[in-house]
């Protein structure tokens, strides 16, 4: 089976990896059916280990094979790989901004425009989490240390845990709030499907414009980096059990660490 996976062409990879990602928001938002709340020490757990499984990857998987591809282009590589850091986080961050702006000038917009604001908020983080997938299977083609298709699977099991709780988040409010459980399940998983899209496109941007991809591997590893300290880590320390949460951080970090280091 995994060697059927191997001689697919990297986007198609890619694609896959990315619907399994797709695939955990559903499921997350699935919860709607079962349940008017979840554990959560569960979930934060999970934020937690996907936060160190996300923040690994993001320099064994995105940076390190950026400054390598970087070198190799003759290229300047702290500052290709600095600009494209430094937008990936400030994509996030203004995308962030216009949606706190846009929610506090609709405070008392009906359920409709809740939903839409709700699934524009995980679409936006989706986004660039789709791309970075995308990119670590196209990088994969340049064979530089890093870019292994290991690395790429435990990148996208790690946004794939913290979808989980994502699709949650969207389908439980709007089921609170009234919203039959079909239609929240609904919402609540439809913003997961632009990962699949984005990852394909990541991919193909990476093996079509090989100079492209020290710069989309950084801009993936800034927005890496911006979801775990503005979302996945300060979520998982609202937990009273906050110093064991940090573990789960550690084990995150370590598993990835070992599928790259040892097993790449």
């Amino acid at each position: 089976m995994f060697d059927w996976f191997l001689s697919l062409s990297y986007p198609i990879q890619a694609l896959i990896a990315t619907l399994f990602t797709w695939g955990i928001t559903a499921l997350g938002a699935a919860i709607v059916f079962l349940f008017k709340k979840v554990n959560k020490n569960v979930l934060d757990a999970m934020l937690g280990f996907a936060a160190g499984v996300m923040i690994a990857a993001t320099f064994w998987s995105l940076l390190s094979p950026a400054i390598e591809m970087a070198n190799s282009l003759n290229m300047i590589a702290w500052l290709v790989v600095a600009i494209g850091f430094l937008g990936g986080g400030l994509l996030l961050f203004i995308g962030d901004k216009i949606f706190d702006h846009f929610a506090k000038n609709k405070v008392n917009s009906g359920s409709l425009k809740r939903s839409i604001m709700l699934m524009s908020s995980m679409t936006l983080h989706n986004i660039p989490e789709g791309m970075a997938i995308g990119v670590a299977f196209g990088s994969i083609a340049y064979g530089i240390d890093g870019a292994t298709v290991s690395a790429a699977l435990m990148l996208a099991l790690g946004i794939g845990i913290q979808n989980f709780p994502e699709g949650s988040a969207v389908a439980l409010p709007l089921y609170r709030e009234g919203m039959s459980r079909k239609k929240a399940f609904f919402l609540g998983n439809l913003s997961g499907i632009v990962e699949p899209i984005s990852a394909v496109i990541g991919a193909i941007l990476v093996l079509k414009v090989q100079f492209l991809l020290p710069v989309l591997l950084s801009f993936a590893g800034g927005a890496m980096i911006y979801v775990v300290i503005q979302e996945l880590i300060p979520e998982s320390q609202t937990n009273e059990k906050k110093d064991l949460m940090a573990l789960f951080t550690i084990f995150g970090f370590l598993i990835m660490m070992i599928f790259d280091v040892a097993l790449g």
